[in-house]
C-alpha cells in the first residue's frame, strides 16, 4: 500500500510540474526561446491568490480567476516588452534577457511583498479518502484531475480551433504561415497568455501542498517544470505531460526509498541519461535541418 501511495503523491506532484512544463512548451514549440522568467509567474500567481484569498477574503474559485488574469496578462507585456523586440536576436540574447526578467520580478515580489515567507490559507479540501488501507489525499486527485482536464481541453484547442491551428503552423514554419496570412506577433501573444494562465494554476496547486509564499518561490519549480519539458521532448505538448508526470514520480520515490537530501540530484541524474540514450526526449522528434 505505501507504494502505491508514493506512486499518487508522485503523480499529483508530476501534475504540478506537467501544467508548467506545458508552459515551457507552447512557448519554445512555437516561438523557439526559453522563458526562463516563467517559474516566476507562478510566484506572482501564488501571491496575488494569496492576497485575494486572506486579505480580500474572496472564494477559491474567484481567487483562481483573478491570479489567472493577473498572470496572463503579465505573460502578455514581458513578452511584448522584452522578448518581442529580441525577435530576430541570437538565442544568447534572448537568454539573458530572461534570465534578467527572472531577477527583476524576483526583486519586484521582494520590494512589493516583503522577504518573509507567507502561509498560504488552506483554501482546498486537505483530507483524505481511505480505501482498503490505502489513503489518497484530496489535494492530490485535485491536482491530477486538473492536469488531465487541461491537458484534454489543451489537445482540443490545439487540434480543433482556428487559433490552434495557427499555432501548430507557425510552430512548424513562422515565414510561411505569415505569407498564409496568420498574424505571427499574435499568436506568440496568446501562445505566452496561455502559458502564463497554466503558470497561475499550477502555483495554487503547488502552495496548497506546500503552504509557503515568498519571492523565490518559482525556482526550483521552475527549473524542474523545465527538465520536465526537455526529458518529454520540448515542444511538445504530450511530452510535457508525460515528462512532468514520470518526474514527480521519480522525486517522490527518490525521497521515500532512497534519500530526501539526493533527490534532486537523482531525479536530475535520470535526465541526463534519458537524453544520453534519446537526445530529443521521450516523445521529442528529431528535426533534420535542409543545408
Amino acid at each position: 500500500m505505501a507504494f502505491l501511495s508514493y506512486l499518487i503523491s508522485g503523480l499529483g506532484l508530476g501534475s504540478v510540474y506537467a501544467i508548467i512544463a506545458l508552459g515551457y512548451s507552447m512557448v519554445y514549440g512555437i516561438a523557439k526561446m526559453l522563458n526562463f522568467a516563467h517559474g516566476d509567474i507562478i510566484m506572482v500567481g501564488a501571491y496575488v491568490a494569496f492576497y485575494m484569498l486572506s486579505s480580500f477574503g474572496m472564494p477559491v474559485i474567484p481567487a483562481v480567476l483573478v491570479s489567472v488574469a493577473v498572470c496572463l496578462v503579465l505573460g502578455v507585456l514581458i513578452e511584448r516588452l522584452a522578448y518581442k523586440p529580441l525577435r530576430e536576436a541570437s538565442s544568447l540574447s534572448v537568454l539573458i534577457t530572461a534570465i534578467g526578467v527572472s531577477y527583476f520580478l524576483q526583486n519586484g515580489a521582494l520590494l512589493l511583498w516583503g522577504a518573509d515567507t507567507k502561509i498560504f490559507p488552506n483554501a482546498l479540501p486537505q483530507g483524505s479518502l481511505d480505501i482498503g488501507g490505502l489513503s489518497i489525499s484530496y489535494l492530490s486527485m485535485i491536482t491530477i484531475s486538473v492536469n488531465i482536464i487541461i491537458m484534454v481541453l489543451l489537445t482540443v484547442f490545439i487540434n480543433k480551433t482556428k487559433t490552434g491551428r495557427a499555432m501548430r503552423a507557425c510552430s512548424e514554419d513562422k515565414g510561411a504561415a505569415t505569407l498564409m496570412g496568420i498574424n505571427v506577433n499574435r499568436i506568440i501573444s496568446i501562445t505566452f497568455a496561455i502559458g502564463s494562465g497554466l503558470a497561475a494554476i499550477a502555483a495554487i496547486l503547488l502552495v496548497s501542498s506546500y503552504p509557503s509564499v515568498y519571492p523565490t518561490l518559482g525556482s526550483m519549480p521552475g527549473i524542474k517544470a523545465f527538465t520536465a519539458a526537455v526529458f518529454g521532448g520540448i515542444g511538445s505538448i504530450p511530452g510535457a505531460f508525460l515528462g512532468g508526470l514520470l518526474l514527480g514520480v521519480i522525486e517522490i520515490f527518490a525521497r521515500a526509498y532512497i534519500s530526501t537530501q539526493l533527490s534532486d540530484a537523482i531525479v536530475f541524474a535520470v535526465l541526463i541519461v534519458v537524453l544520453l540514450i534519446k537526445p530529443t526526449g521521450l516523445l521529442g522528434k528529431k528535426i533534420s535541418e535542409k543545408v
